[in-house]
């Protein structure tokens, strides 16, 4: 499971005329692998997963796939608040090509830590994909503990997760329930790079949409043992990591994306466009961090 480590994208799903762009989203993608990038992850949250019809939803999997195929692994978005879709998806993803599937912890349902557990459960067993675990509860408003990751954690392709908490104490936490061979990844920017020095390896990113480059640098020069070059780069991104969360997720990646010509800034509703004062604050972000003339 070494392949999934470092600096990995949470990939957004660009808009044209309401449908998706497919040329756009394949040249963000061919761009991001150039970039250095170490593993696309297309349709999750940064994705609009929950508008994308299941067509749609499959259909960027399977373009990601082309662009990404043998050149860095793909982990595709599969998940869903209902347990019939998300084994539909994995199921998908599995056919396609990809190499892991994210599935994020079910939102609105509110299941208790046994509903988490036989959710996750019977994802897993539908198909052979590496899975990871997306804890996100302030989108999901569900929390799952470290003690039921570590029930899961048991079974054999329940690999990792994705952590959207913040909580840098997770980690740690999650290494004692897990093990020390579970993938913990940060799905948090800004806290990015001291949850690699809490046992983290890597980060599954919204800002490496548009700084692809440095979010990879950042990365090497972690494994490499440049903690003062990661931190550089970390402090130079922070304003831009804080602006990407302005409003809501996507808006501020999507449109900071319109700036560097890595399509439309369209969003779909209820994720409304991105007011006067958070372009201002995008735009003054990325010029500090120089991303933008």
């Amino acid at each position: 499971m070494q392949k999934f480590h470092g600096s990995m994208v949470a990939l957004l799903t660009p808009f044209k005329d309401g449908k998706v762009d497919e040329a756009a989203f394949q040249k963000l993608c061919a761009w991001q692998i150039e970039q250095g990038t170490d593993a696309l992850v297309p349709v999750g949250t940064t994705g609009e997963s929950p508008t994308l019809s299941h067509t749609e939803h499959k259909r960027v999997v399977e373009l990601c796939l082309e662009v990404a195929k043998g050149k860095v692994p793909v982990i595709a978005g599969a998940g869903s608040n209902s347990t019939e879709e998300a084994v539909d998806f994995i199921r998908h993803a599995e056919k396609a090509g990809a190499e892991g599937a994210l599935v994020v912890t079910p939102y609105y349902n509110k299941p208790s830590q046994e509903g988490l557990y036989l959710h996750f459960k019977a994802v897993h067993d539908a198909a052979d994909l590496p899975v990871f675990i997306y804890n996100i509860p302030g989108r999901s408003v569900v929390d799952m503990t470290p003690e039921t990751m570590g029930r899961l954690a048991e079974l054999p392709r329940i690999v990792g997760v994705k952590d959207a908490t913040a909580d840098l104490v997770r980690p740690l936490r999650q290494t004692l329930t897990c093990g020390k061979r579970f993938i913990q990844l940060s799905g948090e920017d800004a806290t990015a790079l001291a949850h690699l020095v809490q046992g983290g390896v890597g980060c599954i990113s919204v800002t490496a949409n548009i700084a692809p480059g440095l979010i990879a640098q950042m990365h090497d020069a972690w494994v490499a043992g440049d903690l003062k070059k990661a931190m550089e780069i970390n402090e130079r991104l922070y304003p831009v990591h804080e602006a990407m969360f302005c409003e809501t997720s996507p808006a501020p990646v999507k449109y900071a994306a319109s700036l560097l010509g890595l399509g439309a800034a369209d969003c779909r509703l209820p994720i409304a466009p991105l007011s006067a004062a958070g372009r201002a604050k995008v735009e003054a972000a990325l010029k500090q961090a120089g991303l933008l003339g």
